[in-house]
C-alpha cells in the first residue's frame, strides 16, 4: 500500500467533494472512510485510476451518511449526482482548499489546526506538539472547528496570514522527517507567491528554500542526526540557497518586515557562513531581537539563548535561558549544550539524558542519548 500516494491524493479528493456541495466535516469523514477502504482493497485489487476510485468511493460514503442523517434531507436532491467511475480531473485544488479551511467563522488557531489535520495529513499528536499543548486539548479544538464549519458553505476564503501559518507548520513536520511534506509545502508556497504579491509570502518561500537546501546533510547514512555545526556544507544545495537569498532580499527591500522574513534572514546568515566558526552570531542575535519584537514567542527566546551563547559566551547564553520555562520543548537540550560549553560536563550529561527522554522523535532521542553517553564516558576516563 502506497501511503505517500494516498496522502498526496487526499486534498484533491476532499476538494472535489466540497465543490459538489458536501460540507467540510462530512466530506472529511467520507474521504477518511474511502482511505480506509483503499487500505483494505488496493493490495489485492489496485485501481487503474487511484484518484477516480477515491472520488467515487468517497462520494458514495458521503451519500450514505447523508441518507442516514435526517437533518440533511435537504441534500437528497443531489443524490443522483454521483460521479461516474473513470479518470478524475487533474486540477490542483490544494491551495484553494487551504484558503477555504481558513474560514472567517473560525479563529486563526482553530483554522490552522483543522487544515493541518484535514488537508495537511498531520496527526492530532503532531499538531499538538507544534502548538505546545496536550494532545487532548488539540483534539477538542479540532472537533470544535469541525462543528463550527459543519453545514457552512465554504465560499468565503480565509486570510493569507492563516494560510502561511499552516504552510509553515506543514513544512516543519516534513522537514523533521516524520512525514514527507516539505516539498509539497514548498510547491504550494510557490503557487501562493506567484498569485499574491506579499512580502511575507516571499519571506516564507525563502525560509523554506534555505532550510530545505540543508536537508541532505542533516542525517548520516545510518539515519542519525548531524548538528548544524558538523554538517558537510559541500552537500548543501547552493542553487536553492541562492534562490532563497534573492527572494529574501527583494522582500526585505519593501520595508514591511514580518516574522517569516526575519526567520529567513537568520537562515541566510547560517547559509552564508563558509564554516560554522565563521557564522555571524552577533547579527543572528540582532535578527532574533527583531523576531521577538514581532512574535514574543518562547521558542524564539529559546533559540535566541543559543545564539547569545555563541556570540557572547555560554554564561551569557545560560543567563538568557534562565527566565524561560524549563518545560519548554528542547529546553533541556539547549541547557545541556550551554553547560557543556561552559565546562560543566556532569550537568550537561544529566540534561542531555533528560532531553532524550522528552525528545519528540526517535532520531533526536538517539542523538541526545549519544551526547550524554559521550560526556559520561569522558568523565570516567
Amino acid at each position: 500500500m502506497d501511503e505517500v500516494l494516498l496522502r498526496s491524493l487526499t486534498p484533491s479528493v476532499l476538494a472535489v467533494l466540497v465543490r459538489r456541495g458536501a460540507d467540510f466535516a462530512a466530506a472529511e469523514d467520507a474521504v477518511q472512510d474511502a482511505l480506509i477502504e483503499a487500505v483494505r482493497v488496493w493490495p489485492a485489487d489496485p485501481p487503474r485510476d487511484a484518484k477516480g476510485w477515491l472520488v467515487t468511493v468517497a462520494w458514495r460514503k458521503f451519500l450514505d451518511a447523508t441518507r442516514a442523517d435526517a437533518a440533511r434531507r435537504r441534500r437528497e436532491d443531489r443524490l443522483d449526482d454521483e460521479p461516474a467511475p473513470g479518470p478524475a480531473p487533474d486540477a490542483d485544488d490544494t491551495l484553494r482548499l487551504y484558503f477555504l479551511c481558513a474560514h472567517p467563522s473560525l479563529t486563526a488557531s482553530s483554522a490552522v489546526a483543522l487544515t493541518l489535520r484535514a488537508v495537511g495529513g498531520l496527526t492530532t499528536r503532531q499538531i499538538a506538539r507544534a502548538y505546545l499543548v496536550p494532545e487532548a486539548t488539540m483534539a477538542q479544538r479540532i472537533s470544535r472547528a469541525k462543528r463550527t464549519v459543519s453545514g457552512v458553505r465554504l465560499d468565503q476564503p480565509g486570510d493569507v496570514a492563516t494560510v502561511l501559518r499552516v504552510l509553515y507548520l506543514v513544512f516543519n513536520e516534513g522537514y523533521s522527517g516524520d512525514i514527507d511534506l516539505a516539498a509539497e509545502a514548498i510547491r504550494l508556497t510557490r503557487q501562493l507567491a506567484a498569485a499574491i504579491d506579499h512580502p511575507e509570502v516571499a519571506g516564507l518561500l525563502a525560509l523554506m528554500l534555505l532550510h530545505h537546501a540543508r536537508r541532505a546533510s542533516r542525517t548520516a547514512p545510518d539515519g542519525s542526526l548531524v548538528p548544524l555545526a558538523e554538517q558537510d556544507r559541500g552537500r548543501w544545495d547552493t542553487a536553492s540557497i541562492a534562490e532563497g537569498v534573492e527572494i529574501l532580499q527583494a522582500a526585505l527591500a519593501r520595508d514591511r518586515l514580518g516574522e517569516f522574513q526575519a526567520q529567513a534572514a537568520i537562515a541566510a546568515l547560517h547559509a552564508d557562513a563558509p564554516t560554522a566558526e565563521e557564522t555571524d552570531w552577533v547579527q543572528i542575535v540582532e535578527w532574533y531581537d527583531e523576531l521577538l519584537r514581532l512574535t514574543d514567542s518562547p521558542v524564539v527566546r529559546l533559540n535566541r539563548a543559543v545564539a547569545v551563547g555563541e556570540a557572547d559566551g555560554p554564561r551569557a547564553g545560560l543567563a538568557a535561558l534562565a527566565p524561560l520555562d524549563a518545560a519548554l520543548p528542547r529546553h533541556a537540550a539547549v541547557a545541556a549544550y550551554l553547560h557543556e560549553r561552559d565546562g560543566d560536563p556532569a550537568t550537561a550529561a544529566r540534561l542531555y539524558a533528560e532531553a532524550a527522554r522528552k525528545a519528540p522523535n526517535l532520531a533526536e532521542r538517539d542523538h541526545l542519548t549519544r551526547q550524554a553517553a559521550r560526556l559520561n564516558a569522558r568523565r570516567r576516563r
